[in-house]
């Protein structure tokens, strides 16, 4: 195995840790279904740095782990194709923010901005997410749905909400990492 390759995989392994550690900190805003999924700083990160590919893999890993500790233990899986379009299809989806790696470090070798491209590969990689988790809540959660609102309008609140929310996130964050992204991004093992 290639010294790189050894690397990436070691790299993906401990962000797909770390994004697990983080869906263990209380994230419901408002109606308790809104949520902010703060793992996606760092497979967001991931991705740039890595590429679309890694990206994916380690989302389709962050959502089997997600899977397996936090939806089967939570009632959260109501049937396979559900728990399968809802974890590692919908996580993996976090992974197209990679498709933006290289235009992202070609603007940083440049020393050019690279914040709308940080923020256009963010809001396509969360919408792919969500999208998932929209039909979803239509498709399987809808009979949960509040009887003021139809299965779609409940749907669309909820896990757009959620996507608002964690997008609003990120680019905070982004933002405070602002100085030291490119060197986050471009960071290598001598």
């Amino acid at each position: 195995m290639k010294k790189n390759s050894l690397q990436s995989i070691t790299e993906g392994a401990i962000i797909v840790a770390l994004a697990m550690v983080l869906s263990y900190i209380p994230h419901s805003v408002g109606i308790s279904s809104i949520e902010v999924l703060y793992g996606v700083v760092p497979l967001f990160l991931y991705s740039w740095r890595r590429g679309f590919k890694a990206g994916v893999i380690a989302g389709i890993a962050w959502g089997l782990l997600d899977l397996i500790l936090r939806g089967l233990s939570s009632g959260s899986v109501l049937n396979a194709w559900q728990g399968i379009l809802e974890y590692p299809v919908a996580f993996g989806l976090l992974g197209l923010a990679g498709i933006w790696s290289k235009a992202i470090k070609t603007k940083l070798d440049e020393h050019l901005s690279i914040g709308s491209l940080v923020i256009i590969s963010s809001l396509v990689a969360l919408f792919g997410k969500y999208l998932i988790h929209f039909f979803a809540g239509v498709l399987v959660w809808g009979s949960y749905a509040p009887k003021a609102f139809n299965p779609w309008t409940w749907s669309l609140l909820v896990n757009g909400g959620s996507a608002i929310v964690t997008l609003v996130f990120v680019i905070i964050i982004m933002l405070l990492l602002k100085r030291v992204l490119p060197k986050i991004i471009n960071w290598r093992l001598k």
